[in-house]
This record gives C-alpha cells, structure tokens and sequence, in this order.
C-alpha cells in the first residue's frame, strides 16, 4: 500500500537503521530529464512522518548541487545519539566523483555541506556500499573495471581489493558481504560476478551464467547465510534472479522467474531473509521468497518502470521505489487503505479547474463527486503470510501507566556439536512509552513553578512565550492575583490609567481648563456685589424663598424640580438632609436623560448590578471597570459572575471567550473551566494542558487572596482533573499523575483512577483491604535465577526514539530475572527507572488493626502536619545497606546479562504522599487539607515506631541546616520572620527521615552536600543556584517535601546576612 510520494527524479538513500526520525535523502538521477527539460540538480531530505495521513512528505532541507548522481547511499559513519542528524551521505557522480556530505549540515541549511569529494574514477561511479562491521570502510564501482575501497577517516589515499579483472568492463553493482567483513562482490552488466578477499587482495572466486545471456543489474548478499548472494537480469531475453550457493558456484542454486521483462533493481530485506523486492521492464514491484520462488506481495503501482528500490533500515515493513515518471513512492507490505490515495487524486482533479467558469455557464463546478456504487475495494491485503519480525513466538502489549510489553523470538545461539542443556531464554521488554514530549515538558515546568511558588515568573514567561493576544491578557489577568493593588492592575490592562485620565482632563482647552475660568469669573462677579434683595413675590422665585424663610425645604425642593432648576434642587436637598437627597436624586434622574445619567445613577445609589445586568455587552471592559472602582468586597466576586454570564450566553464567540476574564476576576475556578471548555476546548494533550495552567495558577491565586477550601472541586472540574491525571500515567507520570487527581470526590472513575495509580507505584491505598488474586505467586529459587543487566559498552541508542527501554526480563520456564535498560531520552523526573530496591518483610498486623483512614492528596504541594505524618503507620522499610544501581545504557533490543542481583518485590504500604508545607492559608496547594481536616490516626498499640538513626556522613547536613537557622532566628526582628523560620524547620524533619531511610537519590545528596559548603563560606548566592539546579534535574515526588522550605531558609540567611 502506498503510504508517501515525492515528485522527484532523483536516486534515493534512507537514513540509517540508528536514525530517529527517518528521513530519505534525494539526489538529482544522472542521465534523465524531466518534462521541463531542467539541467539543474539538487539534493533533498525528507521526513517519513507516518502520523500524517497525507501522501505528502516534509521537505527538510535542499542543497542545490552541482553534480547529478548514478547512485545514493546514507552511511552510519561518525553516528553520534546525542545528534538529530547524523552520519554521511555519500554520492557517486557522473565524471568520478565520489562525494561525501554532511546531512546534518544540509538540514541546517550551511552553505558548506561537502566534507570531501574525489574524481579519481573513470566514468560514472554506479555502485557504492557501506561495510556493515567497519562503517568507514565505502566500496565503489565505475568503468575499466575500477573498485575503490575509501577510508572515510583517511578519504586522499583509496585502496584497490586487487588487480582489475579482465576484460575491462563496467561495474553495475558491488555489495559488502553481510556476515564476512572483509569479502567484497562486485558485477558488471555482461554477467560476471567477482568475490573479493580483502585479506589476500585478490578475487577468490568468479560467478557467471553459462548462456551469457545474463545482463546483471542487481547483486545482493544474503543476510543470514555468508556463501549465497543473488543476481538479477536485466535482459528481456532472461528475466530472472538467480540464487548463487558460492560452495558449488557451477550453477544457480535457485532461479526465480516472476518477471515477464528485464530486472532493474533488487533489494534483500535485513530483517526477514526471505523477502526479496524486485521491479522489472515489466512494471511491477514483487516481494518474492528467495528459498521458495513464491510471490508473497505485489504492491500496486502505475504503467511506469522503477529503476531504484530499496528497504527502511529502521522500519522494515517500508520500502521506496524510484520510477522513471519523475516520481518516488513510500510503500508498505503490511496493507492498508487506498482511500487517501484516491481522495488525493479527486482533489487534485478539482484543483486544477479552480473556481473559475471553464464551460461559460456563469456559475463555478461544483466538487467532484466519485459514485459510490462503484467505487472499487480500497482495502489492500498485506504479505501472504507474516514477516520474521511478527512471526510467532512475538507479543506486544499496552498496560497501564504507558508501559509497551513485547517479546521477540531470538535467535539460538546454539554451537554445531554441542546439544542444548537448557530450554532457550527469551528476552521480554518493558518499555516507557512517550508520545507527548512537550506536554510532559510543559506539565514538569508548571510542577516546578507551584513547588518553587513562583507564579509570577511563570505567567510572565506564558505572557512573553503567548502568539494570539488573548492568550496574553488571560496570563496578565492571571498574574495580576499575585501583586499588590489587584484592582488597580486589572483597571490598567482594562485601558484605564488613572494618571492618563487625569492628564487629559488637565490638558489645555479641556472643559476642566474652562471650569476653572468661570470659577475665576464668578469669584470677581461676587466680591464687587456688596447688597443683594430677598424677593418674596408671587412668582416661583418668591414662593422659593418663602419656604426657605420657614424652613421648609421640601417645598423648596419640589418648586426647583417644578421650574427645571436642578442644580438649586440638588444644592437644596443636601441642607434638607439624607432621606430628602435621596428622593430629589430619584426625581432627578428619572427627569434627567442623557448618555451618561444611568452611569452617574449607579454611581451615586450604588446599585452597580443595574449596570452590569443592562448595559450594551460592546461596553463590557467599561461595566467591568466600573466595577472593579467602586464595587464593595463582598459583591464583587458576584458581579463578575454576573457580567462573564451575560458574555458567555451571548453568541459571539469572541464576547464568550471574554468571559473568562471576568471569571479570573472573580476567582471563579468552576466558571473558567466551564467557559474555557465551551469556548476554547480541544481534544488534543496541548489543550488540556492550556486550561490546566490557568486553572492551578488560578486556584493558587484564590487561596492566597480569598477564605476558600481548598478542597473544593466541583464536577466538571474534577473531570478535567481526572483527565489530565490520566493523560499523565498514559506518559508514565505516575507521581505527578496522583497529585493532580481531585481527592474529594466519590466519583467511581476518580476512585478507580486513584487506585490504579497507587498501585502502579506498588502501593495499596489507604483503607482498603489487599484484593486477593486468584493465583499464588510463585517465588523464583535462587539457584536458577538468572544474572541482572550490568554495565556494557557498546554503541548507544539515538536519543529521539519512539519510546524508552526502561527494563527487561528474561524468562526460562518459570524462572524471571528483572533486568534494566535505559537509553537516552527526555530526561523527566517521573520517567526515570524504578530503583531496585530490597524489602524488609512485612511485619504482621494485628487482628484488630483498623486500617487508616485516606490521607488526601492535594494538587500539586501536598500539606500536612509534620506530627500528624510520624503517626501514620508506615509501610515496611527498604533494608538498609541496599546497594545502589545505576541503569546501564543499552541499545534497543541487545540486553547483556551479567552481574547477580536478584530481584527483589516491591514493597506494599499506604499510599502517602510526602507534605511539602504546613501553613494551608498561604501557601498550599489546590485541594490541601485545612485546619483539622487531616485526621489523626492512632498508633498501632501492639508496637513503638522509633526513627532510625541518621547516617554519620550525612549527618553534616542536620548540623549544618539546624545551626543556620538558629542564627537566622538570632538576627530576625520580625515575629513573621521567625515562624517561617520555625516552620521550615520542622518540615526539615521530612528531608532528615529521608536521610535515614536512605530513600534519596546520589544526585540529590551530593547537591545537599554542596549547598552544606555554600553555607559554610557564607555564599548563599551559589547555595541558591544549586537548590534551582536540584530541583529542575531531580524527580518531583522526591523533593517536593522540603525543597522549597531549604530555599525559604536559604533566601532568609542571605537576606539577614548572617
């Protein structure tokens, strides 16, 4: 089934089987011209990204050359993991010239790609090959007989395997010797095929057809046995492969006669033997069994001939065939659908009509549309039967937690003469799997900035790092929370400044210039006026002052509203008193109407949720200005709910979306996940991610500001939750996973959930009982078990792989022996292997023992009482003394056992997660346990639990924290001061247990021991950028519980100077 197509003339290379990912390299074909008749020549990489369903493939890089090419190879050589892009192409030229170029440089896009090229063929070179054993070693062909041997660590001096065969003739095809290093083939279109010993610098044996009719166009080794090799023929006359058996080379070994017309090219599959590609004069690609001559798959392909073709190292189910119509394909033999394929053409069809009128009937051609009733079958079947590589005995399997369980049939390694004792070991991998890289890596940054609890930093860096402006006022709003004068803030991101207003109603020829200027006028009227007369006539103005003149201001009151004299009426009512200013400012405004008396109405009665109900959504930032000026504490949150619901009901998409930033105003966590949900929600990791982040910073805002429990969550937003968490173990973020999952819920999928994690991590949740399997566990004798993974050196895996080896079993009979393998890869805390770990046996629990009650386990910080944790009763210990193992870095698929460390179980206890704060109004965490919600749980009565000492050489780090914050304490004026100080040094109880449980990684100790010299000199500066350095490399679970009190420590003792 065709997969991908490049509108290429061009010979092809695939990467190396270490590459990751897989790119195909194109180069300009030597002697064919396009329909444009280009002269012009270039050398291209591609990416296969099969998650793409489109035939197109990504170009990475074009590299305009100079050189057309006979042939294209891709070499290992100088492969470095720690590298995207690496190894050497090598080229064969039309005038002799081999050229070697560096890939990665073509796709960084430098101007200087060519690391060496030398002419010193004779015509075109159309054969080049790589030895498999010794990498820098390059094989090459051209006319007059001439093979070269470059040494690509000394490239000047090329090497000849011996004297030129005679007659001289062209070289079509040389291939290296899978098995055999130093033996060499080559052929030449006449027939004849000569093996090479490199060791004696001479051919060994030669190779030809009896008919002469034999026109060889293709050479090809077999991967498992060293003495067969096939040839295949070019000649119309003779379209056959021949299967050579070089221990009695008088004749073919096997003929295969599938082709109607000449062979152009073969590829032998690395890894299955028995498939062997082939395409031919007579259109077809066939993947045949070379030991049987069956046909296994014929791919579906046009009318045009391919004259390259060739197998992925790395994926060896795909294959690529270059076809002299300008184009190459990307196959696979396991099957599929056409109907992409199809699709493709339909809109290319309707493409190249556009929307123009082509027939003159004044209206655009509707979209093609294909019957479906006839509609031919798109399914394509795969091989007739499977591949090697899927063949049984092999298995894969998901399980939770985004661990790939599979087993491989290897290969007996069994010695001619010597019978097989034992029954034969088979390799079981467990690996990590990791499809979402950058969720991790974002979901690990915000871990670190709620530990660290720096908030503000993080949402400044979303603000610089955000593309759509939307995007940057939510983060604004957002950071907003956790500065001082908070309403202040949000009126300037709202476009209100107060010293911008107040500039421009100072500006001159303002109105307020112009107040003044009558004030001024007035006063000089006033001060020449010295007599004034007391009117008390008939008409309003006397009836006026005879109600003042009695006192009777509600008079004087009505008649001014009766005369349209407010100002009089207004000035009046305030001499009347309160109740009467009232009833005239209710006259006034239902007699006054202009643009702004609804706004001076709510402004003066204080009924601002008038405003919010009423006024025009356009105005949204005003009412929401409005209210953040002159709203009471207690009805603001209120009225922003109030004004995000009008926003969120209202059918433009864009007013929707801006209700979540009333709801951030609010502090209304539920709302934003609702509104963000309806509005903005996707399906993908990102998306969740996106409203994750706003939704912790948030909740840590409100608990900061607001008296809220933290614990509450409501539905949907522990359906968030839950997902996040699960998306999290399905990337193996087991830790991080338990702390996001809402704990406060009775929900059956959350609970579920949570068990699974506890679990995984080979815990039993609190409060409930064991479940019994229905089967005994065996336990392995320790005379049959087998030796653990020690180190090994040897070549490493590439570092962007599709997923991690974490460990590996090997399994004889009943026998298991665990065994660990690691290969480069992100470098996520929660995605380390586990340690090995030896248990203590678990002590007997009384009769009566009512098991604890669950501890909650907060988002993000979790909060405890130190005192109240030392009364959980704990799982067993590791035994002390347990001696550490470091994962050796294997490549994939190549586990070597040595060494003798059993395996041991992993231990069965409580679910506790370690606290990492006890000051709950503060500086918890979302969802944290407040006051006495943690319930106290009694000790066992049957036994005393008695802190193991802590080792002599770690015991500097006790000292050393312990002196310093008594001196702090000494030098500390402030009572805020000192309980942070005493706080932190009861939560340094956590990292001390840590310490004699000996449950601390070697990283992390040798950085306490460091801060311990930083504190010794006094340079709590470096102290500080150590405490960063730990906690961004370190695994979260392990520091959470007090690393951000040694940084509160640490930033008091610099701050004190002590």
């Amino acid at each position: 089934m065709k997969l991908k197509e490049i509108d290429r003339t061009a010979m092809q290379a695939w990467s190396p089987a270490q590459q990751h990912p897989i790119y195909l390299a194109t180069g300009t074909s030597a002697q064919q011209l396009d329909a444009t008749f280009s002269t012009s020549a270039s050398l291209e990489i591609f990416e296969l990204d099969l998650s793409d369903p489109s035939l197109d493939m990504k170009s990475c890089a074009t590299f305009s050359s100079s050189h057309r090419y006979h042939k294209l190879i891709w070499g290992p050589h100088s492969m470095n993991s720690g590298e995207r892009v690496s190894g050497v192409l090598i080229a064969g030229g039309e005038n002799g010239n081999v050229i070697l170029y560096d890939p990665a440089k073509v796709i960084a896009g430098d101007a200087e790609v060519v690391i060496a090229q030398k002419d010193k063929h004779t015509g075109p070179v159309r054969a080049l090959d790589v030895n498999m054993f010794q990498t820098n070693l390059v094989a090459s062909g051209a006319n007059e007989s001439e093979i070269y041997i470059w040494d690509l660590n000394n490239f000047a001096t090329p090497m000849t395997p011996g004297v030129k065969t005679q007659p001289l003739e062209d070289i079509s095809c040389i291939a290296w010797n899978r098995q055999v290093q130093h033996i060499l083939a080559s052929a030449s279109p006449s027939g004849r095929t000569t093996v090479w010993d490199l060791r004696k610098n001479e051919p060994i044996i030669k190779v030809s057809d009896h008919n002469n009719r034999m026109h060889c166009s293709g050479l090809a080794w077999h991967p498992d046995v060293a003495t067969q090799m096939v040839l295949a023929s070019e000649d119309d006359r003779l379209p056959v492969i021949q299967m050579w058996d070089l221990r009695f080379a008088s004749s073919p070994l096997r003929v295969l006669e599938n082709h109607t017309r000449g062979i152009l090219a073969i590829a032998w599959s690395m890894a299955d033997s028995e498939l062997l590609l082939s395409c031919g004069k007579d259109a077809k690609i066939l993947c045949s069994n070379p030991n049987t001559g069956e046909v296994l798959y014929e791919l579906p392909t046009n009318t045009q001939w391919c004259f390259d073709i060739q197998w992925c190292p790395r994926n060896p189910a795909v294959l690529s065939a270059a076809s002299f119509d300008g184009r190459i394909s990307i196959y696979s033999i396991m099957g599929g659908s056409t109907d992409g394929l199809r699709q493709k053409q339909v809109d290319q069809l309707s493409s190249s009509f556009g929307n123009l009128d082509p027939f003159g009937t004044g209206q655009s051609l509707p979209p093609l549309q294909l019957p479906q009733q006839t509609a031919p079958q798109s399914i394509v079947l795969p091989l007739k039967k499977p591949p090697k590589w899927i063949r049984r005995p092999v298995g894969a399997s998901f399980s939770f937690g985004g661990k790939l369980v599979t087993f491989e049939n290897a290969k007996s390694q069994q010695q001619p003469g010597i019978e097989q004792q034992q029954q034969q070991r088979h390799h079981v991998y467990v690996s990590q799997v990791v499809t979402e890289e950058e969720f991790l890596a974002r979901s690990n940054q915000l871990q670190e900035a709620v530990q660290s609890e720096g908030f503000v930093s993080y949402c400044q860096r979303k603000i610089d790092m955000a593309q759509a402006d939307f995007e940057k006022n939510v983060w604004a709003f957002l950071k907003v929370n956790f500065e001082e004068d908070s309403r202040v803030k949000y009126l300037e991101l709202l476009g209100y400044r107060k010293d911008d207003v107040r500039k421009k109603v100072n500006m001159p020829g303002s109105c307020a210039c112009r107040v003044k200027d009558h004030k001024q006028e007035a006063e000089v009227a006033g001060s020449a006026k010295t007599t004034f007369n007391i009117s008390v006539s008939g008409d309003v103005d006397g009836l006026i002052t005879q109600t003042l003149l009695t006192g009777n201001f509600e008079s004087a009151v009505d008649l001014c509203l009766h005369d349209n004299r407010m100002a009089d009426a207004i000035i009046l009512a305030i001499a009347g008193g309160q109740e009467l200013l009232s009833r005239t400012q209710e006259k006034y405004f239902a007699k006054m109407q202009s643009k702004i008396t609804r706004l001076i109405t709510a402004v003066v009665t204080k009924n601002w949720k008038e405003i919010v109900q009423s006024c025009d959504l356009q105005n949204w930032r005003e009412a929401l200005a409005a209210v953040l000026t002159y709203a009471r504490p207690d009805e603001f949150a209120a009225l922003c709910d109030l004004l995000g619901n009008r926003l969120e009901s209202e059918g433009d998409s864009l007013l929707q979306t801006q209700a979540c930033l009333c709801y951030i105003c609010a502090g209304n966590v539920e709302k934003l996940v609702a509104c963000w949900t309806k509005a903005r929600d996707g399906n993908s990791p990102l998306s969740l991610q996106d409203l994750i982040e706003k939704v912790v910073i948030l909740r840590k805002a409100v608990q900061l500001t607001q008296a809220v429990d933290p614990n509450a969550v409501g539905a949907l937003l522990a359906e968030k939750m839950s997902q996040y968490a699960n998306l999290l173990a399905s990337q193996g973020s087991i830790a991080a996973a338990l702390t996001f999952l809402p704990t406060n819920t009775n929900q059956p999928n959350i609970m579920l959930l949570r068990d699974r994690l506890c679990r995984a991590q080979g815990e039993v949740p609190v409060g409930q009982e064991v479940l019994k399997a229905p089967y005994e566990r065996q336990p392995v004798p320790k005379g049959q078990a087998g030796p653990v993974a020690g180190q090994m050196q040897g070549p490493q895996a590439p570092a962007q792989q599709y997923y991690q080896q974490v460990n590996a079993f090997q399994q004889s009979g009943r026998d298991v022996v665990l065994c660990f393998l690691s290969v480069p890869g992100p470098q996520n805390g929660w995605n380390d292997p586990p340690a090995l770990n030896r248990a203590a046996k678990k002590k007997k629990v009384p009769d009566n023992f009512l098991p604890p009650v669950p501890i909650t386990s907060p988002i993000m910080n979790p909060l405890a009482d130190p005192q109240s944790q030392m009364q959980q009763p704990l799982g067993p210990a590791p035994a002390t003394g347990t001696p550490s193992f470091q994962p050796p870095h294997l490549p994939v698929g190549q586990p070597v056992l040595q060494g003798g460390y059993p395996a041991a179980p992993q231990p069965l206890g409580p679910c506790i997660m370690p606290p990492a704060a006890s000051k709950p109004s503060t500086e918890g965490a979302p969802g944290a346990p407040i006051g006495n919600a943690i319930q106290h749980v009694q000790a066992l009565p049957t036994e005393k639990i008695t802190k193991k000492p802590i080792p002599e050489e770690h015991l500097i780090l006790k000292t050393t924290f312990e002196a310093l914050i008594q001196r702090c304490l000494l030098s500390a004026s402030d009572p805020q001061t000192k309980r942070k100080l005493d706080d932190a040094n009861k939560r340094l109880e956590f990292l001390y247990d840590k310490l004699r449980e000996q449950t601390l990684s070697p990283t992390i100790i040798s950085g306490l021991h460091n801060i311990v010299k930083s504190i010794e000199t006094r340079n709590y500066q470096e102290g500080l950028n150590i405490h960063t350095h730990i906690v961004s490399t370190s695994n979260f679970s392990e520091t959470s519980a007090f690393m951000p009190v040694l940084k509160v420590v640490l930033t008091q003792a610099n701050k004190l100077g002590v």
